[in-house]
């Protein structure tokens, strides 16, 4: 019995420091470009990112390959969604949609250790990619 409650406890433990990492995704990053503040959230178990900020809050999506968002502005929509956190230090089996040329990849995104994001999209496989480096900033809404 004692083994068993041990055992309990330390699973319990393990779950949440776990959880604990995982969040530490959450929290303000400003893009490559310097155009746009993403926040990164959580919802459901999955992480998330919008601009927050953007230089040209009004920027429409008409880029999209769906005609009937082309007219929706860029600004607070999901850029970054449906991440899960793999237990280590990576969010993966997500997406990343550039407004910029209309397409959507798949994605990977992972901390340096200073907390800032190092987001790989890509097709296919992640060797057939492209890194950005998104900087974890101070930022209030």
């Amino acid at each position: 019995m004692r083994i068993a409650l041990t055992s309990l406890l330390l699973l319990i433990h393990l779950l949440i420091a776990s959880q604990n990492k995982a969040n530490d995704i959450l929290g303000y990053y400003m893009s490559p470009s310097g155009k746009s503040i993403l926040k990164i959230y959580e919802n459901n178990g999955k992480y998330y990112g919008k601009p927050v900020w953007m230089k040209e809050p009004e920027m429409l999506d008409s880029k999209n390959p769906d005609v009937s968002k082309r007219n929706q502005k860029v600004f607070r929509s999901n850029a970054i969604r449906d991440f899960v956190f793999d237990g280590k230090n990576t969010w993966a089996k997500g997406y990343i949609y550039d407004p910029n040329n209309g397409k959507t990849f798949d994605c990977k995104i992972t901390r340096d250790e200073k907390g800032n994001l190092n987001v790989r999209g890509y097709i296919g496989i992640s060797l057939i990619g492209r890194t950005e480096y998104f900087v974890k900033v101070d930022f209030k809404e």
